[in-house]
């Protein structure tokens, strides 16, 4: 299977380059976050085993993701054509990067207008509404992603290390006000199930888990597809994932802005926390409104329209309390996107065991493929939230990736 995506060998990158990208995507508001909400519900120690299952199983399903596209050269839309069909894979995957995308900007939003009014209260003592504010970012946000904004990547090379310097210093407050005390004898006052625990590290980096062949088909051998994901996703996410939950712990709440605001950062540490926010929202804003151009069958030269478009629905979320629902947003993501891994891998790895000569572009709609992914993401979410059984992204990937070997080789017997 060939086509324009494919890269030329003379492009692939070393495995160092590959664990950066992981590394740096690893290092943003939304870990946090979700360490935080995990260390008001979990010890310390169930943390840390709910991070390394969760991130386990992402790592498992990325490196098969990864090694088929350094196998083939080619990008995660072009791969699942081969098991969702042309048009099915367009419309998957580019609705799941919108969901996704749409949904972080929201929250981010959230955030950053949560933090600028924590702020300028605190320098000012004149109190602006939080929704008032996370519409102000928003449109920032969005108008910035859409027209462009040339200071943006230096903005983003200052932000990031900013952002990593205040969490530190955040930390050492909170140890010098009687933090490690607190967290050595921390015992959690509402308890969080360890498996609703895993599926919220898993939908942490769920999408990029499934569209990680986008990078990976850089790499120069499948083993540097392994090296470059274990080593890029597991001690950054670690990291920051248990600085969340450590903080989380001091001060007793979740909410990035306000956690700073409770261990005495000063307010040059939420406009960081504004800044990094910033950079990387622009990004979802920019990926979302791609996506609903790929979804809609719009040209690129009308992205701008949709990223607008992808940025006023974040902003309205956020202005409404998509904040609030942040589990829930998290329980919708961890259903929904590692399905879509699991077909990949059943009809790669087992019908086609593993041969790049294996792999075939379906016109159209490939039912099978589509029908196998959509039971495996109703079972995942049904065993993740509703009846917890085992743990619900693995059950839909295992789910998914069976029907689609039984259908694939019914159709094989009966051809």
């Amino acid at each position: 299977m060939s086509g324009n995506y494919e890269i030329r060998d003379d492009e692939r990158q070393s495995w160092l380059s590959l664990a950066m990208i992981w590394t740096g995507s690893m290092i943003c508001i939304p870990c946090l976050m979700i360490g935080g909400v995990l260390g008001t519900g979990l010890s310390l120690v169930q943390v840390v085993l709910a991070v390394l299952v969760g991130y386990g199983i992402v790592c498992a399903y990325m490196c098969l993701v990864g090694m088929e596209s350094c196998d083939t050269g080619l990008p995660t839309v072009s791969m699942a054509s081969s098991v969702l069909g042309t048009k099915g894979a367009q419309f998957i995957i580019s609705l799941m990067l919108a969901i996704a995308c749409i949904g972080w900007f929201g929250i981010q939003s959230a955030v950053c207008g949560e933090s600028f009014s924590t702020m300028v209260s605190s320098m000012s003592g004149i109190d602006i509404p939080v929704w008032a504010s996370s519409i102000f970012w928003g449109i920032v946000m969005l108008l910035t992603a859409a027209y462009g904004y040339k200071g943006l990547k230096i903005l983003n090379y200052v932000a990031v290390p900013a952002l990593v310097i205040v969490l530190a210093y955040a930390m050492i407050l909170a140890f010098l006000s009687g933090g490690l005390e607190a967290v050595v004898s921390f015992q959690p006052t509402s308890r969080m199930g360890f498996i609703p625990a895993v599926s919220m590290v898993v939908a942490s980096f769920a999408l990029g888990g499934v569209i990680s062949g986008d990078y990976s088909r850089y790499a120069k051998s499948r083993g540097d597809v392994v090296r470059s994901t274990l080593l890029g996703v597991f001690p950054s996410g670690m990291v920051m994932m248990l600085i969340g939950s450590i903080l989380s712990i001091v001060t007793g709440q979740y909410d990035v802005s306000l956690v700073l605001a409770a261990v005495g950062v000063p307010a040059l540490g939420l406009v960081a926390l504004v800044l990094a926010t910033w950079t990387t929202n622009v990004t979802n804003a920019y990926s979302g409104g791609l996506s609903m151009s790929n979804l809609f069958g719009f040209g690129e030269d009308r992205f701008r329209i949709t990223t607008v478009i992808a940025g006023a629905i974040g902003t309205v979320l956020a202005a409404v309390g998509l904040l609030s629902r942040f589990e829930a947003f998290l329980n919708i993501l961890s259903a929904l996107i590692p399905p879509i891994a699991g077909v990949m891998i059943g009809s790669y790895w087992i019908v086609g065991k593993g041969r790049r000569e294996n792999l075939v572009a379906k016109e159209g709609w490939y039912w099978p493929g589509i029908v196998a992914f959509a039971i495996g993401a109703v079972v995942a979410y049904i065993t993740g939230n509703v009846a917890p059984v085992l743990i619900g992204p693995v059950n839909g990937i295992v789910v998914s990736m069976l029907l689609i070997v039984v259908f694939e080789k019914a159709g094989s017997v009966k051809r």
